[in-house]
């Protein structure tokens, strides 16, 4: 399992660098298909809780928000999110004798947990597009940088929190929901967050030292939250791993569970303090 995890690893990590800083159609192209990969992940995670969500609405739904994100249009966002909230309960009017309240719900609900934190991978990348920032490595697309920072910070989240829940974890933080994380390991987390995302952000992107730390203090905190939320859809359905797209890491959104947190964080924290 341990080689299957790091073989995907070797092969995903070029991919992602290549795709992230080259951007444009081929990132926007690629975060709508992951998106709806995950919505096709969600869907079975309800049927195993036989529960059958509105598949066509959800799909279309996440194909349009993450079409308005990527074309930068906020007013028809609003609008799309409205038609998902239209067209699910329309459809629980006219097939109320398959789709009733609490099928519409989910739907509406998993559209809304997918397309939202995959539009802000979109949003996030292309903040910025005319501006670079200039590394150790050459120049680098600002809303590529930012995002590198939410990677690390989430990946650095993750390792640490591991390592240190692995060897002093000893308190668990919530076994209801996924038992083997620890407070140690959510303190390990913190630290490695806030760490990496300090060092990229100021060593090799020259970006403020407090601001970097603050960020990677945020990134450590809604990651954890990501990844735990994923849990406990996973509690909810009783399934093990969305899915199996990926050897020994699950599905799409095993994968991103915490990148769906924490992305957001970054872009909002990006909007406030670095980009007028």
């Amino acid at each position: 399992m341990l080689g299957m995890r790091i073989l995907t690893a070797a092969i995903g990590i070029p991919i992602a660098i290549v795709v992230i800083n080259y951007g444009f159609w081929l990132f926007a192209i690629t975060v709508i298909l992951l998106a709806l990969v995950a919505w096709h992940e969600f869907f079975k995670m309800m049927q195993a809780k036989d529960i059958k969500i509105q598949y066509s609405v959800g799909l279309v739904g996440i194909l349009l928000t993450l079409s308005c994100a990527w074309l930068g249009n906020a007013q028809e966002l609003l609008m799309v999110l409205m038609l998902i909230l239209l067209v699910g309960l329309s459809q629980a009017i006219i097939s109320h004798d398959k789709f009733g309240v609490t099928e519409t719900a989910f739907t509406i609900f998993g559209t809304i947990y997918i397309s939202l934190p995959f539009s802000h991978l979109i949003l996030l990348r292309f903040t910025d597009q005319a501006d670079y920032i200039f590394t150790v490595f050459g120049g680098l697309p600002a809303g590529a940088a930012y995002l590198w920072l939410a990677f690390v910070g989430t990946w650095a989240s993750d390792t640490l929190a591991y390592f240190a829940g692995s060897i002093f974890g000893r308190h668990k933080l919530c076994p209801a929901i996924s038992p083997g994380k620890t407070y140690e390991g959510a303190l390990g987390g913190l630290i490695g967050s806030i760490a990496g995302v300090a060092l990229m952000g100021w060593q090799l992107l020259g970006l403020p030292l407090g601001h970097m730390a603050i960020l990677g203090l945020l990134i450590g905190v809604f990651a954890p939250l990501g990844d735990l939320a994923e849990s406990v859809l996973k509690r909810f359905t009783g399934v093990k791993d969305s899915g199996n797209i990926l050897p020994g890491h699950g599905g799409i959104l095993d994968r991103f569970d915490a990148v769906m947190f924490s992305v957001p964080v970054v872009y909002y924290y990006i909007k406030a303090f670095f980009v007028v």
